[in-house]
């Protein structure tokens, strides 16, 4: 019993060890990984505008990483950029940017990516007197509802495909025109990415309510958000390797869970 637990300790030491050892003299400050987020830094991503605390799905994620990439807590520092920015050719002020980043193929001309760390997930944006209606996040209930969309997106044929609702979707011209119209009661509910609505839910629609999310699986062509690196950056491999380690150990799914689902409150329409 004594050499397996000694084989595991070596076992994990190496483990760490390897894992400092591929960021080593590959950050801007040696020691330190230098991670960006947005100012403001927004909840459920940031929770109170401050990652230093670790809460909220990205600032998780961010000490999720950098462990897994050999930094403790004390070596991880922040920094603020805004989405702009991050985006612009050039050298870059931070090892890592974490600020919802959706991978395209002309972002990743300029920038590099890393492998997603979120997959994003499709919800049912519809205001309180729907709610008190008996609207509920079920598909039965979902087919009633009289739904708006974007006509130049491909929110339609989503609609049909996760919904399929009684009524033909109303189109409108952009998506300010879609959220006008539910806050004029002409529709109940809109289908958009998860972070689109917790903002529009937040900021653009009075009573806003989520009243469910889809699994992202049940999206053909889901975002996918990436974290942003300066282009050619020697931290790719590292931080790839690194999330792949958080993914097959289940954690980045349990951080999902609980700063996306639980934090959020918007349940799971399967």
């Amino acid at each position: 019993m004594l050499r397996l637990a000694t084989a595991a300790s070596l076992l994990a030491l190496a483990s760490a060890a390897t894992a400092q050892d591929c960021a080593a003299g590959k950050t801007l400050t040696e020691g330190t990984l230098t991670i960006a987020t947005g100012n403001p830094a927004y909840f459920p991503w940031v929770i109170d505008d401050n990652p230093e605390s670790g809460e909220g799905f990205e600032a998780a994620v961010a000490y999720a990483l950098a462990a897994e990439m050999g930094f403790d807590a004390e070596a991880v520092t922040w920094v603020r950029s805004s989405f702009d920015q991050a985006i612009q050719p050039g050298a870059k002020d931070f090892d890592l940017n974490m600020q919802q980043f959706s991978i395209t193929p002309e972002r990743e001309q300029i920038v590099d990516f890393s492998a997603p760390y979120y997959t994003s997930a499709m919800a049912v944006l519809t205001t309180q007197r729907v709610v008190e209606a008996g609207a509920t996040p079920a598909l039965d209930s979902l087919k009633g509802l009289v739904w708006g969309a974007d006509a130049n997106t491909t929110a339609v044929p989503m609609l049909t495909d996760l919904i399929g609702p009684e009524t033909q979707p109303m189109l409108y011209n952009d998506n300010v025109d879609v959220t006008a119209a539910m806050q004029a009661g002409q529709i109940d509910a809109a289908l958009f990415d998860l972070p689109t609505a917790l903002y529009l839910a937040a900021v653009a629609v009075p009573d806003g309510v989520l009243l469910g999310q889809f699994p992202p699986e049940r999206t053909e062509n889901p975002d996918q958000f990436g974290i942003l690196m300066e282009d050619g950056s020697p931290l790719k491999d590292c931080v790839d390797s690194a999330l792949t380690a958080l993914k097959d150990s289940g954690r980045l799914a349990e951080l999902e869970a609980q700063w996306l689902q639980e934090t959020t409150g918007v349940p799971v329409i399967e």
